[in-house]
């Protein structure tokens, strides 16, 4: 049996025409099936799972997958840190072609990467970026590792970003950004484990892929800086911020914050249920908004890029559970968007508790339970707190609901209806907890002056949607 990962989200359909063309036919792929195993027509041979992207090269590397489908930014990704990692790069697909660039805000320049104290970048590809700041001899700089949305965060929250974009002109007319340097020529990839390609005969697919794509083609390498002069400028220290600053989140949480903004007396100019710019007006004199990933609030707020924000409970756990000693506390509980962070297993396990789980896969001699999740560092503290012995947990970008019982025999994951965990035949056997919108801050924070003042008017304006409140 040959295993394929097939990638989620936009490459679906063009990865699914040429799929066709080749003539594996993946019943419900291209049309955005909500099941993440997909039988391929005509065919006893083959299987496919999908994936969220950046998933695939770690499955393929793990040998779970024979072949996968994604873009070549994300395997370069994984071997920047895991450098003996068996995937084989076999041929660009020349589908989704783009360019991984280092950018800036507008004005900033290569040589304004050496400017600051300390050299700020954010990415979804952190070991590329510890790479470039390793290769550029920065002597101070911090990764900031983010789930999307990098191209908000200059100038404010990070100097420089690590981003693909199709060229230069989309890098500036689409985020406002400059490229500061080119990184990668991207594109889509077919790529196996060279374990399987040993092992297996995977000619049938390979062969119809190859004559589609025109052959392997070259593989791009990434392109690294060389290190600067002792010229390139002197430090210079950061200004201090007058103002308050408040992160709101886009994505699913948005309509339940939108919604809590309106009662608290709360509007900002560019966020409303339909509309999203990264940087709204306020309104409010002394008061900056930023629309970010509310994975990425915790993280900003105890470093003190962000004063307040408005995030779920399950980023701000996952957070502590990482950072026990972290400054961030939760404020205000705004009891919107509310839904449950279970545990997650086969229907087919004999099992209703976690303790009967447990005990079946103990009888059943299972050296190491795998345990799949969204938010590793809460997976862990659950199976420490539930004593699973040996365990190992896999972290994952999205798409989980295919992982059980083929890649992790347990999976943590967010339940509103159960209708998706009905389709992939799960079933919940334990509540680890009720997630909600919440106000987080730093309690540590030096709030003076205005700052003080904009504070307490935005909390207590929030207060005013919320339950309860608490106070630093």
């Amino acid at each position: 049996m040959i295993k394929i990962a097939l990638p989620a989200g936009d490459l679906r359909g063009s990865v699914a025409g040429l799929l066709a063309s080749a003539g594996l036919r993946v019943e419900g792929y291209g049309e955005g099936s909500r099941s993440y195993r997909l039988s391929v027509l005509d065919s006893e041979s083959l299987t496919t799972r999908v994936f969220r992207e950046r998933d695939i090269p770690i499955q393929v590397a793990l040998g779970n997958y024979d072949l996968g489908i994604c873009r070549l930014a994300w395997v370069k990704e994984l071997q920047a840190r895991f450098m003996r990692q068996p995937i084989v790069p076999l041929s660009d697909l020349r589908i989704a072609p783009s360019k991984l660039f280092m950018a800036g805000a507008e004005r900033a320049s290569e040589g304004a990467l050496l400017s600051g104290p300390t050299v700020r970048i954010a990415s979804e590809y952190p070991n590329l970026a510890n790479a470039f700041a390793c290769a550029a001899r920065l002597p101070q700089y911090r990764v900031q590792a983010v789930w999307g949305a990098a191209e908000a965060y200059p100038p404010e929250d990070a100097d420089c970003v690590m981003i693909t974009a199709r060229d230069v002109d989309e890098l500036h007319k689409r985020h406002g950004l400059r490229a500061l340097f080119h990184m990668l020529d991207n594109s889509t990839w077919l790529i196996g484990n060279a374990s399987a390609l040993a092992a297996k005969d995977v000619s049938s697919v390979l062969n119809s892929l190859l004559s589609l794509s025109g052959g392997p083609g070259n593989l791009p390498e990434v392109r690294l800086p060389s290190p600067p002069s002792k010229e390139d400028g002197a430090k210079k220290a950061a200004p201090a911020r007058e103002t308050l600053r408040l992160a709101v989140p886009d994505g699913h949480q948005q309509r339940h914050v939108v919604e809590a903004l309106r009662e608290s007396g709360l509007t900002f100019d560019g966020y409303t249920d339909g509309q999203s710019v990264r940087r709204p007006a306020s309104g409010i004199e002394g008061l900056e908004v930023k629309v970010i990933r509310p994975h990425d609030m915790a993280a900003l707020v105890a470093t003190g890029e962000m004063d307040i924000a408005v995030t779920g409970r399950d980023c701000l756990l996952e957070h502590r559970y990482a950072f026990p000693s972290t400054p961030v506390m939760e404020l205000l509980d705004l009891s919107r968007g509310q839904y449950n962070l279970s545990a997650v297993v086969s229907e087919d396990l004999p099992a209703s508790t976690i303790g009967e789980a447990l005990e079946y896969w103990r009888g059943q001699g299972k050296p190491t339970i795998r345990i799949a999740a969204e938010f590793p560092a809460t997976a862990d503290h659950y199976a420490r707190s539930c004593h699973f012995w040996r365990y190992q947990v896999i972290p994952i970008s999205g798409a989980s609901e295919g992982f059980v019982p083929e890649d992790a025999d347990l999976l943590i994951e967010g339940t509103e209806t159960g209708k998706t965990l009905v389709e992939n035949r799960l079933k919940v056997i334990d509540l680890l907890y009720r997630s909600t919108t919440c106000v987080i801050a730093n309690q540590n924070a030096d709030r003076d002056g205005r700052r003080s003042e904009v504070f307490a008017q935005v909390l207590g304006m929030l207060g005013r949607a919320a339950g309860a409140e608490k106070s630093l």
